[in-house]
């Protein structure tokens, strides 16, 4: 390569540097060169955000006020009677995402906790607002079905939430309703899905009203036992127990009208007045009760058969 030679009057201009640079004092170079340094830190410090001065900008910055809007809403949605907690959940909620979020792992590994994490927030949205609350509970349900169907199968431009995580939720919401595996099985049986199958949305909006108001049900049955025991030690009589299912019978056999007003015929029918009469008929044949009892389970099973068997087969 051809060597390249500067002009003689820049050669000369920068001789005269070196040589005038090299001729200060120790001093002056030491001054010289904090000097450059501090213009670089200048430069490099400008580059940094600006530390907010305000605790207003300082919220500004971080989204908080975002964040708080985003819970209160939800709270307002829900109608929470312990907002303390129903706030705590949330932002506990929004920690695990982050948390998860941000941790590395296997492809499969993350796979499934991302499907873990998506099943619990789907979850909690629709524990948020009781079935009778149809409009935040439709809401939710909604925000719950497209959390479970991200990364779903899309046949033809269709597609849904997969019929295994489908079941799973449904299977969910019953046992964090209190209901037993065993007494929600034949309700599972008669409204789970394949697990290949991809669910619509107002099929898994139907499955998941049935199973609030199934383990509403459950639980207002165990109760109505609670009431006909003598003391908590004691079991019922087997009388008393098939009055009130009768009484549960004649509930769940509701005229066909809006849902209001079914709910409040389906009321007046286990009403304290009706129950004390079905009840009050027990005794009169033999002028007593006697003869066997009913165990709280098999009372559970019997009460939540008579609701299963008003539940329509999916086919």
């Amino acid at each position: 390569m051809a060597k390249v030679e500067l002009p003689k009057c820049i050669q000369l201009s920068t001789a005269s540097l070196v040589h005038k640079y090299e001729s200060l004092p120790l001093l002056t170079k030491t001054a010289m060169a904090e000097k450059r340094r501090s213009g670089v830190a200048a430069i490099l410090s400008d580059s940094k955000p600006a530390k907010p001065d305000t605790d207003e900008e300082f919220l500004s910055q971080l989204g908080v006020g975002v964040l708080l809007r985003g819970a209160l809403l939800k709270l307002v949605e829900a109608r929470s009677e312990d907002p303390i907690g129903f706030l705590a959940d949330h932002f506990s909620n929004l920690a695990s995402e982050s948390e998860n979020g941000a941790a590395g792992c296997g492809d499969g590994e993350k796979d499934k906790a991302t499907q873990e994490q998506r099943l619990a927030r789907a979850l909690w949205h629709l524990k948020l607002a009781h079935h009778s609350q149809r409009s935040a509970f439709n809401n939710n349900v909604r925000i719950a079905y497209e959390l479970l169907m991200q990364g779903g199968p899309r046949r033809g431009g269709g597609g849904g939430v997969r019929g295994r995580i489908y079941t799973e939720t449904l299977r969910s919401l019953c046992r964090e309703g209190e209901v037993s595996e065993s007494t929600a099985a034949p309700l599972m049986r008669r409204i789970q899905c394949h697990d290949h199958e991809a669910v619509p949305f107002e099929l898994f909006r139907q499955g998941v009203l049935t199973c609030a108001v199934f383990s509403d049900y459950v639980r207002t049955s165990r109760s109505l036992y609670t009431a006909v025991r003598p003391s908590p030690e004691a079991l019922a009589q087997r009388a008393l127990c098939q009055a009130v299912l009768g009484a549960l019978r004649d509930a769940l056999d509701t005229s066909q009208c809006a849902d209001s007003a079914r709910y409040l015929e389906a009321s007046a029918k286990i009403a304290p007045c009706r129950l004390a009469k079905a009840m009050a008929s027990a005794y009169r044949p033999r002028g007593g009760l006697g003869g066997s009892v009913m165990d709280p389970k098999e009372f559970e099973g019997a009460a939540a058969a008579l609701f299963i068997a008003r539940v329509r087969v999916l086919s």
